[in-house]
């Protein structure tokens, strides 16, 4: 995995946890840290928590490591 991919992959979980803490208890975390939704700080983080979302899809179709390997011959 690239250093792109581990910051995408940082950046959904925030957002993530982020969208859980609206669902469950109606407190937008971004925003109070920032200074509400449209401050130009918050619209960065949620842009750029979108963006690695998209990085993370390509993610979701890279084919694994274990699933491409060659079966190994079992031990007698």
């Amino acid at each position: 995995m690239s250093a792109i991919q581990r910051i995408a992959l940082v950046l959904t979980i925030i957002g993530a946890i982020n969208w859980g803490l609206i669902g469950f208890f109606q407190f937008d975390l971004v925003a109070a840290i920032f200074g509400g939704q449209s401050s130009a700080l918050s619209r960065i983080i949620y842009g750029l928590v979108g963006i690695a979302g998209l990085i993370n899809l390509g993610l979701l179709f890279k084919p694994s490591a274990e699933v491409s390997r060659e079966p190994r011959p079992e031990a007698r």
